[in-house]
């Protein structure tokens, strides 16, 4: 029964996710962290695998379709950023945890700050229409807003989430569709860089291998459902879905932190 519920969740998050362009790990982290059936590093592993594999369907399948809409000049200094980034949110997330044999206390950390990013989102998102956006061009500059947005991702354990489409909005002047997808792509190399790290310094959890296929078959089946959906929907539905996921996130996440502070 675990097993379903886990994948229910991937996979209702994996679509709000490919559709809204937040990954699915900011609903999927949260939620899991709620349940408390596993500890919060556990957990912020497996979210990332079922971002990488949602993110990395919705990648291949844009790339094989010809219908991505990434401009390189700036889409891919970001991801090599996010990539960075990716490495520097593991390691920070490893020493905060070093520096604290309680869990619970790294996770009311990772809740606070994701409560944060989200409240700030949802206050853009609204008010967005009235709000002035650049559109930047400079490599470098692409690298370090690449490098923020990676370092977020990965030691949240969110795959990028809501952040990353308010910096595309207001950096580039994308709109909602486009900067969804450039959102899974650099969400996409964060989370490469983020798995890659802990296999290479020997931190992957202990989890079942049955809860991580469950999980990323959710993730992949919601990337393709969600795809399907964005194609037929417009920008403003996508923004009122955006707007009333980020209220419910920021609920999960007041309860989390009094839970894991209780």
């Amino acid at each position: 029964m675990l097993l379903f519920i886990f994948f229910v969740i991937c996979f209702s998050a994996s679509i709000i996710g490919a559709i809204c362009g937040i990954g699915g790990g900011v609903i999927i982290k949260p939620v899991l962290d709620a349940f408390h059936v596993m500890d919060v590093a556990t957990i912020s592993f497996l979210s990332g695998c079922t971002v990488l594999s949602m993110t990395t369907y919705s990648v291949i399948k844009s790339k094989i379709s010809g219908e991505s809409h990434i401009d390189q000049k700036t889409g891919f200094p970001l991801a090599v950023g996010a990539a960075l980034g990716g490495l520097a949110g593991k390691w920070m997330f490893s020493y905060i945890s070093a520096l604290s044999p309680d869990r619970n206390k790294v996770g009311a950390v990772q809740a606070f700050c994701l409560l944060i990013v989200t409240l700030g989102t949802l206050i853009y998102t609204i008010y967005k229409e009235k709000i002035t956006t650049k559109n930047l061009k400079n490599p470098l500059i692409c690298i370090l807003i690449g490098l923020f947005l990676g370092i977020l991702s990965s030691f949240l354990g969110i795959g990028g989430g809501p952040i990353n489409l308010v910096v595309l909005f207001f950096f580039f002047s994308m709109t909602t569709k486009i900067a969804a997808e450039n959102s899974l792509y650099i969400i996409f190399f964060s989370q490469i860089a983020s798995l890659l790290s802990s296999i290479v310094t020997k931190s992957v959890p202990d989890f079942q291998i049955s809860m991580l296929v469950m999980m990323v078959i959710g993730g992949i089946a919601g990337g393709i459902a969600g795809r399907a959906l964005n194609r037929k929907i417009s920008d403003k539905t996508v923004d009122k879905l955006f707007i009333g996921l980020m209220v419910v996130i920021i609920f999960i996440n007041i309860y989390n932190i009094f839970i894991y502070l209780g």
